[in-house]
């Protein structure tokens, strides 16, 4: 059986780590913008949370977390 030795497993994994970790953190701004277009067409982040059956809280701190704009930040129907 010929496997690495458990440093460089552990380096290779640490590398693997901070990949996906990147990855996640452009996939969660691509998504925040998304939703941040999503109340620029539809008005409110109520209605787009309601069209994606999401809570309202979800679309709205993933906006403010990425420091979008949205026009008025509306939360109510």
């Amino acid at each position: 059986m010929n496997t690495k030795p458990w440093r460089q497993r552990v380096q290779e994994e640490d590398e693997l780590l901070e990949q996906l970790r990147t990855q996640l953190s452009e996939a969660a701004e691509r998504r925040a913008t998304a939703f941040a277009e999503g109340v620029a067409e539809l008005g409110s982040v109520y209605k787009v949370a309601k069209a994606l059956d999401k809570p309202w809280t979800t679309v709205d701190q993933a906006i403010k977390k990425h420091g979008l704009p949205t026009p008025g930040r509306n939360t109510t129907a």
